[in-house]
Parts: C-alpha cells; structure tokens; sequence
C-alpha cells in the first residue's frame, strides 16, 4: 500500500427539498384544503477517524464526496425523504484544514473522533405549513436551501509514542528493525527510508510505537532532500529519540544540522523530550567512543548514551529509557507475558 499524508478533497452537502404545492381532491369534499408536504432535508458530510488505516491513499483516487439532496415535498401531507449522508473515513492522527492549509477545522487524533464538516440544507415548507384561519388555500411554498459546497485538506500525522530523529544512514531502520517486527528497506546509501515506518516495541512487559521517518539534512526546512515535510509525524510523539552516527567525522556538526532543522521547523518539536544516542559503535574503538560521547554531551548539555543497531549493543538500556519517558496512559502492557531478564523484539 502506498503512503499518503496530505490530500486535498471537495465536499458538499445536500440541498433540501423544495416543498409542495397540493390541494386535497376527493369526491364528494368541496373543500379539501391544501396539502402539501415539506421537503427533505438534504444530507450532511461527516468525517470519522476509524480503526485499520494508516494512509490517505483511498483520497488520491476519490477527490469529490456529494451527499445525496432531499426529495422535495407531495401531496396528501408527505413530505419528502431526507438525502443520504456522506462519511469520509480518515486514520486516526488526520488534521482537517481549511483549504490555506492553515486554519484546523478538526484534530481527529483518535479513533471514534467524529465532526460534521457541511451540514445539508433544510426542506422548504410545503402550502400546508402557510394556512390560516384567513388564508386557507395557500397557494406558496418555499424551497428547500442549498448545501453547504467547501475544499478541505486531510493531513495525516502518525499516532506514534517515539520519533526517530537523525540524519539519512544514522541508523534509524535498522534500530526499528532490531527491536521490533517492522521490516524497513535497510541499504548502505542515504535516503533509503522513503516513507515513515511504524513498529512496535517491547520492554519489561510493555508496548509503545516508534515512528522512523526519513532522514533529515542541512536546508530540509528550505525543501532539500524530501524537506521537512515528515516531521509532522513526530509532533505527537512523547519523546525523541536521536541518533548520531559514530562512524561520521564531526559528530558535533551532525547533531546540530538536526537541531537547527527542529528549531527552523517550530511547531514546538525542539522543545520536546529527547534522548541522544551514539550509533554504530561496533565500529568504533573505545577511544573514539569516549572521545565522541564526550563531545556531544558538551553539545548537547545533557547524558549521551551508546548504542549498535547491528550488534544489538545497548538496545534494552535505549528502550528502557525511552519507557520510562512515555506517560503511562500511552503504554499498552502486556498480559501475562512480562520480561524476564533477557530482552525480546
């Protein structure tokens, strides 16, 4: 399945149904009197976040959604049937915006989250509705009014626990890979992450979701490389998890490059929890690891800790940390199947 995160759609409600122009015509009544029915009333457009999806891709081949107009009013006091609705089923995480693509109109951050998008015009009143005791052969009716015609944005941002944040060939796939059943494309050049991934992660009897998305480098904010355009999918997360290559030569300019795109970005995603990791230190003698830890703690103001995706060295310290940094209402625990001592993707 392709991956989709923005998607600009066209709705509009249904017009309700004009009313009726009716009299009562039966022999031997002479004045049967007016009986026109009322409209029905045309059809809303709703949108719902629901449960199994995880794209907007179903939004790239059906662009327009109409709901049905209401049936105008009969005689014999019938009054029209009202138009069907129209549910736009979106992934829970999917923002609605006006059509600048500025101004939310919704946040349907979880499942069941629902909100009413065009409502559909009322029916017109039939003759019936206009008789009095001076006017009691009404010859008027009104019409029904017109639904309500919008262009929307749906923009989807992943509901994950843990972002994954570094630059292209940091080691961010192959970490979702050691510690989860993911099965990210995993190769020896940049960019090889297209599309954000999700995994779930395990430790000490609990779950949470990690989101790996595309790498960043210096200028994403500017549009280079695939832009800054993925970084919304960490916006939810509770914590960030950092990675730095230890094979690079300035590990210092690495880290930088990525908070300099956090704070470009806004948003408050350089605000947020974060915990930096040295990578790939299988490949590093124990010099070159003290001597790069230290440099980032310097950089960075805060603990460094080490880590190999590959050797799967220091992979349950990583995860333990980032638990205890997740809120306990977003951990999904394990029945019956807590931890031991040995860690487990």
């Amino acid at each position: 399945m392709k991956f989709l995160d923005l998607a600009k759609v066209y709705i509009r409600s249904g017009g309700g149904g004009g009313g009726a122009v009716s009299f009562r015509r039966e022999k031997f009544i002479e004045y049967g009197g007016p009986d026109g029915g009322d409209g029905g009333r045309g059809g809303d457009v709703w949108a719902e976040a629901v449960d199994g999806l995880n794209t907007l891709i179903d939004f790239r081949y059906q662009q327009h959604f109409f709901a049905k107009n209401g049936q105008p009013g009969m005689g014999r006091q019938r009054t029209g049937k009202d138009g069907d609705d129209i549910l736009l089923r979106v992934p829970a995480g999917t923002e609605i915006l006006e059509e600048d693509q500025e101004t939310v109109i919704a946040d349907l951050a979880q499942v069941g989250d629902r909100v009413l998008l065009a409502k559909g015009g009322n029916g017109g009143f039939g003759n019936l509705h206009f008789k009095t005791s001076t006017n009691q052969a009404p010859r008027r009716a009104n019409a029904g009014l017109p639904g309500i015609e919008r262009t929307i944005w749906l923009r989807l941002k992943l509901i994950a626990d843990v972002g994954l944040l570094g630059l292209p060939n940091a080691g961010k796939s192959t970490f979702l890979a050691a510690t989860s059943n993911a099965r990210p494309k995993i190769a020896d050049y940049p960019f090889t992450t297209l599309v954000p991934n999700l995994g779930v992660v395990g430790v000490d009897g609990a779950e949470f979701v990690v989101a790996d998305i595309p790498g960043l480098i210096e200028g994403a904010h500017e549009g280079r490389g695939l832009g800054d355009t993925f970084l919304g999918h960490v916006e939810r997360c509770a914590v960030l998890l950092h990675l730095v290559d230890g094979t690079a030569e300035d590990v210092v300019a690495d880290y930088e490059t990525i908070i300099g795109e956090l704070d470009a970005y806004g948003g408050g995603l350089a605000e947020k929890p974060r915990i930096t990791v040295l990578n790939k230190i299988d490949a590093l003698t124990e010099e070159d690891i003290a001597e790069k830890r230290a440099a980032l703690e310097a950089a960075s103001g805060g603990k460094v800790m080490t880590m190999s995706g590959v050797a799967r060295t220091g992979l349950v310290d990583v995860l333990r940390v980032l638990r205890s940094r997740i809120d306990a209402d977003r951990l999904r625990m394990r029945d019956g199947r807590e931890e031991t001592g040995q860690w487990r993707p």
